[in-house]
């Protein structure tokens, strides 16, 4: 089966204003983003409240929500209604009701797999969800080396459930970015590699352009 892969600017702001010129860079080229958003305790980072998240309304959202428990989060999701939301396999509560009611409210449902994660040992989860996503970095910061052994969990997850949307965030740039294309993967998700660059709209093209790329040179 060929796949389209996707490329998503990801989010990670700790003010409004920080926020806003993410926002606005990513306007030019994308209308998918990945919102990273962190209760302040699952992740060593401090990011923008989820209660001040916001995206123009013709966008797909993704938000991956780094908490210890989503549950008491999810009035406010609810409110926000992304296309996505994406919780962590390591969350301290069970995460089966979380999804029913997201998908109740018709919020696609995501889980994130840190690298001390095996994918067999949270089946449960991986069982009802519509995405999964492959987390290869630092949590809670952007601008990470990929550890590239997490891409052996590909092929474990797509065994699973062969119809799964796979993502993957951490360490995505124009190094990494064909390998990662051609690893049965879905969704890359990219951080730093744009949001730290002058010219984001120049860059995203460019990796996407690298995804159609086969060889070695070509």
């Amino acid at each position: 089966m060929i796949r389209t892969v996707t490329v998503v600017p990801a989010v990670l702001a700790e003010s409004k204003v920080e926020y806003r010129q993410q926002i606005e860079r990513i306007n030019t080229f994308s209308r998918r983003v990945h919102i990273d958003v962190s209760d302040g305790a699952f992740a060593p980072a401090t990011t923008l409240d989820v209660s001040n998240v916001w995206w123009p309304k013709e966008w797909k959202a993704d938000i991956h929500l780094m908490a210890v428990t989503p549950s008491s989060q999810l009035e406010i999701i609810l409110k926000l209604k992304p296309s996505l939301c994406i919780l962590h396999a390591e969350a301290s509560e069970d995460l089966l009701p979380v999804f029913a009611t997201l998908k109740q409210n018709d919020i696609k449902t995501g889980l994130a797999l840190l690298p001390n994660t095996y994918p067999g040992l949270v089946k449960q989860y991986i069982d009802v969800v519509d995405h999964v996503l492959i987390f290869a970095g630092r949590l809670g910061m952007q601008g990470s080396t990929a550890d590239m052994m997490q891409m052996e969990k590909i092929a474990i997850v797509r065994s699973m459930k062969p119809e799964l949307e796979i993502g993957w965030d951490g360490g995505a740039n124009m190094t990494t970015m064909r390998a990662l294309a051609h690893a049965d993967l879905d969704v890359i998700n990219v951080g730093s590699a744009l949001s730290k660059v002058e010219n984001p709209a120049e860059v995203y093209h460019e990796m996407v352009a690298e995804i159609d790329k086969n060889g070695v040179v070509l």
